[in-house]
């Protein structure tokens, strides 16, 4: 079932969620946000438009048996802290992806071990295999990871795991991601050399294949 639908339907206040008509133009998220502060139930559209995403990555991160309540922490936190939202921004996904990002740190022990339970999964990597792996790793799902990637990511900083999984399974733009975790886009830029080049060494690929 979708994270959106059955009984994750209602907003985390337990408003009543709101549906613009088949004629109304699509509100921004900045437009619900605002709106929200005088009527809160709009908040319920920024849920309805997001809420699955979170919930999908979250799971990728930490499994199935946090992802609900991380995705519901993430709006209950961003609805009370949405007086604080820029307006400026019409998309919320940044802001709503550091949130999540906070909450999931504090279950880095749990995604750690997660990852290391991948990394001694059998499974056969043949050169070939693990050469494709390495060129799709900033788009691959914790279900489809292969053992080697999964040490791999359990091998790098919190922080470094953080930006890259933003950029690779959210698929922030570099901007996007230097709003999600409050960083210049230079710092996006150096970390992620740097973690590219880690990962590079665990995989132990040669350069042009990153």
């Amino acid at each position: 079932m979708p994270y959106g639908t059955g009984p994750y339907r209602a907003a985390p206040d337990g408003a009543e969620r709101y549906d613009a008509g088949p004629d109304d133009a699509e509100p921004s998220d900045a437009v619900l946000i605002e709106a929200s502060l005088t009527a809160p139930e709009r908040f319920a559209g920024v849920f309805d438009r997001h809420a699955d995403e979170i919930h999908a990555y979250a799971g990728r991160r930490l499994g199935p048996e946090h992802a609900d309540d991380v995705t519901a922490e993430t709006f209950l936190v961003a609805f009370r802290k949405r007086h604080r939202y820029d307006t400026s921004r019409p998309d919320a996904r940044p802001w709503l992806y550091g949130i999540a990002g906070n909450l999931i740190s504090g279950h880095r022990r749990s995604e750690v071990r997660r990852l290391r339970a991948l990394a001694r999964t059998p499974r056969d990597v043949d050169e070939r295999g693990l050469h494709e792996e390495e060129r799709g790793a900033e788009r691959a799902s914790a279900a489809a990871l292969r053992p080697v990637l999964a040490a791999a990511l359990a091998r790098l900083s919190a922080a470094e795991r953080e930006l890259l999984l933003l950029v690779a399974w959210a698929d922030l733009s570099y901007e996007e991601a230097a709003e999600a975790l409050k960083i210049p886009i230079g710092t996006v830029r150096s970390r992620l050399h740097r973690v590219r080049a880690k990962l590079r060494r665990h995989l132990d690929l040669p350069k042009e294949n990153v």
